[in-house]
């Protein structure tokens, strides 16, 4: 099967929905499955005033529809809202193309903290937009039901996974830091309630590992925090197998794969009972599950790093590709798309 999975996140942006589909792609391919990316490369892109150093491409309806038919795919797949994500939506409506979506990112939120703009009105937005989907993937039976409850229907499952080669609890980080050590990880962005991880009352040391628009600020306010700036593949899994545990404070976050990938490491996890946490962690002898994150900080310290490791090694991408895989095979062969006539190689699609 050739697919064509359309995104505005993509590298260099460091995040979740970048990593998951990186590793989807990898893995679909000892599955038989030909995964291509139309992303934001080769479009012009502005910045947004609310999200510092982020940028969103600017596309344009000919050259959407040219890199469409040249990847000539199979089926076509949504990852994101954003301009590209409407434009490939647009396109498919054009020609009565079956497609399907994933939600990834809790917009509505992230909108609402940093502008006026209500979360309801963001929700009618992206009802509007996975409506025309054949089925929008989510990862959590708890984001199933929060979105159920707010008018999405088709809703499937894609669960995540773990590269438990990469995210092995070996050669951890010398960190020259009082223990115990308790850490996190991921974009320092206020939606992401590091905060909540900084103000608390915790023995030992706090690591900050990521990178930013909130990171200035957050540094001159908790100046007994490390921040250590972003961290790639062995680097940051050395970081993660030295922490004693991993915290993981957000509220907004639809999954959290930053989860699994400190388990993998060894490490415990420590996060409020909400959507993601709830559905990685539960009541498993992994993680703390709490509204006083303190307590549940202190609650995993005592935590198996064996139990986590072999928690984490049951749960890889390739099971998580072959349900993705399984969701664009169920669509009735009727409402598939036609292969178009390959125009181009993969550069065409990747810009």
């Amino acid at each position: 099967m050739r697919i064509l999975i359309a995104t505005d996140a993509w590298h260099p942006q460091v995040n979740g929905v970048v990593r998951t589909l990186t590793s989807l792609a990898r893995s679909a391919a000892t599955l038989g499955a030909d995964i291509e990316f139309l992303t934001p490369d080769g479009f012009p892109s502005v910045g947004l005033p609310t999200y510092p150093g982020l940028r969103i491409a600017l596309p344009n309806r000919r050259k959407i529809a040219a890199r469409i038919e040249a990847a000539a795919p199979d089926a076509i797949h949504i990852a994101t809202e954003g301009p590209i994500g409407w434009s490939v939506r647009a396109y498919c409506r054009r020609h009565g193309l079956a497609f399907t979506t994933s939600y990834t990112t809790r917009f509505p939120e992230y909108i609402a903290v940093r502008s006026i703009i209500p979360a309801s009105f963001s929700y009618a937005v992206l009802r509007h937009f996975h409506a025309a989907a054949a089925m929008t993937m989510i990862a959590t039976p708890s984001l199933r039901q929060e979105l159920s409850a707010k008018g999405f229907r088709k809703l499937g499952f894609w669960g995540r996974g773990v590269d438990t080669q990469l995210f092995v609890p070996d050669e951890p980080a010398k960190l020259d830091l009082p223990r115990p050590i308790f850490m996190t990880m991921g974009r320092v962005a206020v939606e992401k309630n590091i905060e909540a991880f900084l103000s608390l009352d915790l023995p030992g040391s706090k690591v900050v590992v990521g990178d930013g628009p909130q990171r200035a600020e957050l540094q001159r306010r908790y100046p007994k925090a490390r921040f250590l700036g972003e961290k790639t593949g062995k680097d940051l899994t050395a970081h993660l197998a030295a922490a004693d545990v991993f915290v993981f404070p957000s509220r907004t976050d639809t999954f959290g794969v930053v989860q699994l990938e400190a388990l993998a490491c060894g490490t415990p996890v420590a996060a409020f009972p909400v959507t993601g946490p709830l559905d990685v962690i539960a009541d498993h002898p992994v993680g703390a599950l709490d509204e006083d994150l303190r307590r549940a900080c202190i609650r995993a310290l005592g935590m198996s790093r064996e139990t986590c490791r072999n928690f984490a090694l049951e749960r890889s991408w390739e099971n998580s590709a072959r349900q993705f895989i399984g969701n664009l095979s169920a669509l009735q062969p009727s409402r598939s798309l036609r292969p178009a006539h390959r125009l181009a190689g993969r550069s065409a699609v990747q810009g």
